[in-house]
């Protein structure tokens, strides 16, 4: 079994559209305290920018074959599905940011935030047809976890978040481009 179907390569240029992007936000996250040395903020920093670069060939695709076929059927099940486990995520994003500042316990936001990113990939890969969605949302769910579950340090806990899921949102980001940019282009 793949973990990609060019069934619908827009769907796989606009996922890398969305990955590249959510790559550089995650990289510029893992901004706010990371190590000492500056050799980790230029990772993070090539992070961000290698998900622009990716953002930046994904998009002009997207626009250029937006009339191409894709999985989502606005009429359909699997436009409410999508309605639904959006909502589900930014209502879940709101509710735990409250409750852990509420708790004095910012430090926990960007674990939280990337679990909840990571979770609701998986009922996407299933609305979307695309099994490197639900790698990817698992991927991001365990490190969340290990983030969370890491001792309190100098060193920020979104950075780790960061610096482990921007590589994880490129991987799955970069195939989805180039498979979706070669089924567009036969």
């Amino acid at each position: 079994m793949s973990l990609i179907d060019d069934a619908y390569p827009r769907d796989l240029v606009m996922t890398a559209a969305i990955f590249g992007v959510a790559a550089f936000v995650w990289s510029g996250w893992a901004q706010e305290s990371p190590p000492r040395a500056v050799v980790w903020r230029v990772v993070v920093a090539g992070l961000g920018v290698t998900g622009l670069v990716v953002a930046g060939f994904a998009i002009p695709l997207v626009v250029r074959h937006w009339s191409a076929g894709t999985a989502m059927r606005f009429q359909g099940t699997a436009w409410v599905a999508y309605l639904i486990v959006v909502a589900i995520e930014v209502v879940a994003c709101v509710a735990l940011v409250v409750w852990v500042t509420l708790a004095r316990r910012s430090d926990l936001i960007a674990p939280l935030i990337l679990a909840v990113v990571g979770i609701h990939f998986v009922p996407l890969a299933f609305v979307f047809g695309q099994p490197i969605m639900a790698w990817a949302g698992a991927a991001l769910t365990v490190i969340a976890v290990v983030a969370a579950l890491l001792p309190a340090s100098d060193i920020a806990r979104s950075f780790w978040c960061g610096l482990l899921g921007a590589p994880v949102l490129l991987l799955a980001a970069i195939p989805c481009l180039l498979v979706g940019r070669a089924a567009l282009a036969s």
